[in-house]
C-alpha cells in the first residue's frame, strides 16, 4: 500500500493496455498501404477488397487506441508531478509536436481515407492513406525521443533542480530515441503482419475467400519475415547499446552477479526473492562475451561490482533492479522473437514454392501465433523500463523523488482499480469486434457497406 509503488502499478496498467493496441496500429496502417498501392498501379479490385477489409479492423484498434491513450499524459501530473517539474521543458516539446503535427496528421485523413471511396481519384485515396501510416510512424518516433530522454538524458543543463533543454537538435537525435524507434517500428510491422497471417490463415482452413485471402497471405509472409529479422538486429545493437550505457539493466538480463571475463551466458538461473542473490545456475561459458564482442573474450560487469559502482556516483541506495521481470522478460520477448522466425520462415517457405492454400500443413499454429507480437511488445517495454529503475530518468532522478506529493495509497487505489477495469472492458470491447469483423470475411463487410450506402441515398 505504498503510494509510489501503486502509482508505478497504475501508470504499468494503463501503459500495458495502451500498448496493446499502438504496434497493431502501427503496422497494419502499413500493410494497407502496400494493397492500396498494389491496386492502384494494377487495378486488381482484389487489393481494393483487402485494402478495405484489414482497413475496417485498423478503425477498430485505432479507436481504441486512442482512447486509452488520453490518460497516460494527465497521469504526469495526477500521479507523478516531481516529474513533470523537472522535465517539463524538455518532455513538453516532443509530446506538444507528437499530438499537433502527428496525431492531427494520422486522424484527419484517415476520416477522408474512410470516406471519400469512389469520391476521389484512386491515386489520390492511396495518398490519404499513405499520410496515416506517416502520421502514426511520425507519433511514435515523437513519442519515443521522449522516452530515448528518460532512458538517455542530452541537450539540457540543470537549473534550480530542473533539467532546461538548451540544444533540441540534440534531443530529436538522441541515439538511444533512434534505435528505439527502429526497433518500434519493426516491432509493429510483425505485429501487424502476424495478425494478417493469423486470420488469413484461418479462412483459408475453412476454404472461405480462398482467392482473396491468399495474397493476404502472402504479402503478411513477406513483410512479417523481414519484420522479425530487422526487430532481431535492431535489438542486438539495443544490447550493445546498454551494455555501454545502460550496464546493470544488460547485467540483470543475464542474473549476471560478479564480473565475468569471458562472460558466459545464462541458460536458467533460479535467484531468490530478492533477485540479490543467486541460488542455482546452468550457464554456456564465453558465450555472453561472443554476443556482444563477436569473439571469445571481453568484460561484462556484473550486478555486485555494479552496485558498488552506482553507490559511489550516486549515493547511498539500491540500484538493483527487479531481476525476475528483467531477466525473464528478455527470455520471452526473445524466445518469442525467434518463435516467430520460424513461422515466418515457413510461411515464406510456402509463398516461394506457390503452395499455399487450405492444403498448407499447420495453418492453424498462425491462429495462435497472433499472440506472440504481443507477449514480445509487452515483455520487451517491461524491460526496457523496468531495467532502468531505480530511476526514472537515467542518472538524474530517481522514482521515488517524481511522484506527487500528498498522494495516499488509498486515492492511487481507487484510481488504479477503475482505470484497470475500464481499460479491460475496453480492451475485451476491441477484441470482441476485432474477432466477430475477422471471422465474418470480407463478404460479410461489404454486403453491410453495401447496405448502408443504399439506405443513405434512399429518400
Amino acid at each position: 500500500m505504498d503510494p509510489i509503488v501503486l502509482s508505478r502499478v497504475q501508470f504499468a496498467t494503463t501503459t500495458i493496455y495502451h500498448f496493446f493496441f499502438v504496434p497493431l496500429t502501427l503496422g497494419l496502417a502499413w500493410f494497407i498501404v502496400i494493397l492500396e498501392t498494389i491496386y492502384v498501379w494494377s487495378g486488381n479490385e482484389t487489393y481494393k477488397r483487402l485494402a478495405m477489409f484489414w482497413g475496417r479492423l485498423f478503425l477498430i484498434n485505432f479507436a481504441v487506441g486512442v482512447v486509452t491513450g488520453i490518460v497516460l499524459e494527465f497521469q504526469f501530473g495526477m500521479n507523478w508531478s516531481g516529474y513533470a517539474r523537472f522535465v517539463g521543458d524538455i518532455f513538453g516539446a516532443p509530446l506538444a509536436i507528437e499530438a499537433l503535427l502527428a496525431f492531427f496528421l494520422e486522424s484527419t485523413f484517415l476520416g477522408l481515407w474512410i470516406f471519400s471511396w469512389e469520391r476521389i481519384s484512386k491515386g489520390l485515396h492511396a495518398l490519404t492513406i499513405w499520410l496515416v501510416a506517416i502520421g502514426s510512424t511520425l507519433s511514435a518516433l515523437w513519442i519515443l525521443i521522449a522516452n530515448g530522454f528518460m532512458q538517455h538524458p542530452v541537450g539540457y543543463v540543470l537549473q534550480n533542480g530542473r533539467a532546461v533543454m538548451v540544444d533540441f537538435g540534440a534531443l530529436v537525435f538522441n541515439p538511444k530515441a533512434w534505435l528505439m524507434f527502429e526497433h518500434t517500428l519493426a516491432a509493429g510491422l510483425t505485429t501487424g503482419a502476424f495478425f494478417v497471417l493469423g486470420i488469413s490463415a484461418y479462412h483459408l482452413s475453412r476454404r472461405k475467400d480462398v482467392d482473396l485471402f491468399k495474397p493476404s497471405f502472402n504479402i503478411a509472409a513477406i513483410l512479417g519475415t523481414l519484420a522479425v529479422v530487422l526487430v532481431i538486429l535492431v535489438g542486438h545493437d539495443q544490447a550493445d547499446w546498454e551494455l555501454q550505457n545502460q550496464p546493470m539493466k544488460a547485467a540483470s538480463e543475464e542474473a549476471l552477479y560478479q564480473t565475468e571475463n569471458p562472460a558466459s551466458f545464462s541458460v536458467l538461473t533460479i535467484f531468490d526473492w530478492s533477485g540479490k542473490r543467486e541460488i542455482w545456475s546452468l550457464r554456456i561459458p564465453d558465450l555472453t562475451s561472443l554476443l556482444y564482442f563477436y569473439k571469445l573474450s571481453g568484460e561484462v560487469p556484473g550486478i555486485n561490482n555494479l552496485q558498488q559502482a552506482y553507490q559511489a556516483q550516486y549515493g547511498p541506495g539500491d540500484y538493483i533492479p527487479l531481476v525476475v521481470v528483467t531477466y525473464w522478460g528478455f527470455r520471452l520477448m526473445v524466445g518469442a522473437g525467434f518463435a516467430m522466425l520460424a513461422l515466418g520462415v515457413y510461411a515464406l517457405y510456402q509463398v516461394v514454392r506457390h503452395r499455399v492454400g487450405p492444403q498448407v500443413r499447420f495453418l492453424g499454429l498462425y491462429c495462435f501465433a497472433i499472440g506472440l507480437p504481443y507477449l514480445a511488445n509487452t515483455s520487451g517495454w517491461l524491460l526496457t523500463e523496468m531495467g532502468r529503475q531505480p530511476f526514472i530518468v537515467y542518472g538524474l532522478l530517481k522514482t521515488d523523488a517524481a511522484v506527487s506529493p500528498n498522494l495516499t495509497a488509498g486515492m492511487v487505489l481507487f484510481s488504479l482499480i477503475g482505470f484497470a477495469l475500464v481499460y479491460a472492458a475496453l480492451m475485451g470491447t476491441d477484441i470482441y469486434l476485432l474477432s466477430k469483423f475477422a471471422r465474418a470475411g470480407a463478404s460479410a463487410g461489404e454486403s453491410e457497406s453495401v447496405s448502408v450506402e443504399s439506405a443513405g441515398t434512399n429518400p
